[in-house]
């Protein structure tokens, strides 16, 4: 089904494909819990491209490769020429006649779909500035492992509406006929092109886009309380003093949580600034005096946070998405 393809985007994606590899990620997922795995990789050979540190996206691009019977090579951003000395396209061409599959993380879209125009294989989006769709895809399954369908569920991003992974979650939830509502400060939605683009799909789908700065009024009656950490990766330090006064009254709390569904749950892509038991943590609230940023420790060690579930679905999702589209899978 999905043999060949890219994943730049879940806007390239229908919603029948996003459920196919949501049914696939919980097939895998099952197989692997019962030690019954079959290589679908076997000598597959797989470069990681890493121009922005992680944790998760390289851990579940390596665990799944190897689950699979994968080789992977992981490129950082010292020890190669990429886009140094060594143009995109042409890192690309070379990197495509070695291996099967190119995942990409770093900064501008463009250098994701550069790989992609000049590869010849697969390449796989694991976060861009813009958008960070294999995030999502964990973020689905997560949510259906615990509330079941996608389709009707109201799921709320509070803080920085216009970073990528709430831009990700918009796009996501209104492919599958969801009720995404973006919750912050009026300056930081999303832009307008993103929201024609997110009413024209909900409109095929079913689906519901609000940009919302009452938190209250967002809160109530969801299903899930997504937040993510108020300055991204790459943006300068001095933005925090700006960030925090803009986004203090949408930090997720005990008071928020409650307006929601009785079985609500918190999802959170991580790392998250909940306690001081981090340096940066700790460097807030040594000059800002904040102890808790965009989520309250008690929501974030609450029975209803599953942002484990979330980092743990990262391996079976991205798993999956390299599966359907270098696997040798019978459909």
């Amino acid at each position: 089904m999905l043999k060949g393809r890219h994943l730049l985007d879940l806007i390239d994606y229908t919603p029948e494909e996003i459920t196919y590899l949501l049914e696939l990620s919980k097939k895998l997922k099952k197989m692997k819990k019962e030690g019954s795995e079959i290589e679908y990789l076997k000598k597959k050979n797989i470069a990681l491209i890493f121009e922005k540190d992680s944790t998760r996206t390289r851990c579940a691009f390596e665990v799944a490769a190897a689950d699979q019977g994968a080789f992977t090579t992981y490129i950082g951003s010292i020890g190669s020429q990429f886009g140094k000395k060594e143009s995109i396209a042409d890192t690309a061409k070379v990197l495509g006649r070695m291996y099967d599959g190119i995942q990409y993380r770093g900064y501008g879209q463009k250098v994701v779909e550069g790989l992609a125009d000049n590869a010849g294989v697969p390449v796989w989006n694991g976060l861009t500035d813009e958008t960070h769709p294999t995030q999502v895809l964990a973020d689905f399954l997560t949510i259906e492992e615990h509330l079941g369908s996608l389709k009707g569920k109201k799921i709320v991003f509070f803080g920085d509406c216009r970073n990528n992974v709430a831009i990700a979650l918009m796009i996501g939830a209104v492919k599958m006929g969801m009720h995404f509502v973006a919750c912050g400060p009026q300056k930081l939605f999303p832009n307008q092109a993103l929201y024609k683009k997110a009413l024209e799909i909900a409109k095929e789908t079913g689906g519901r886009v609000i940009f919302e700065s009452d938190t209250e009024l967002a809160s109530t009656d969801a299903d899930i309380f997504y937040t993510d950490v108020w300055v991204s990766m790459g943006e300068p330090k001095d933005v925090w003093k700006e960030r925090i006064a803009l986004l203090e009254e949408y930090r997720i709390t005990d008071e928020l949580m409650a307006l929601g569904k009785k079985n609500a749950i918190f999802m959170h892509c991580l790392p998250a600034f909940h306690d001081l038991e981090t340096q940066v943590g700790q460097e807030i609230y040594d000059e800002f005096g904040v102890d808790e940023m965009e989520v309250a420790d008690s929501v974030f060690q609450s029975k209803q946070s599953v942002v484990f579930d979330q980092a743990e679905n990262r391996l079976h999702t991205i798993k999956a998405v390299m599966v359907a589209t270098i696997g040798e899978i019978e459909e």
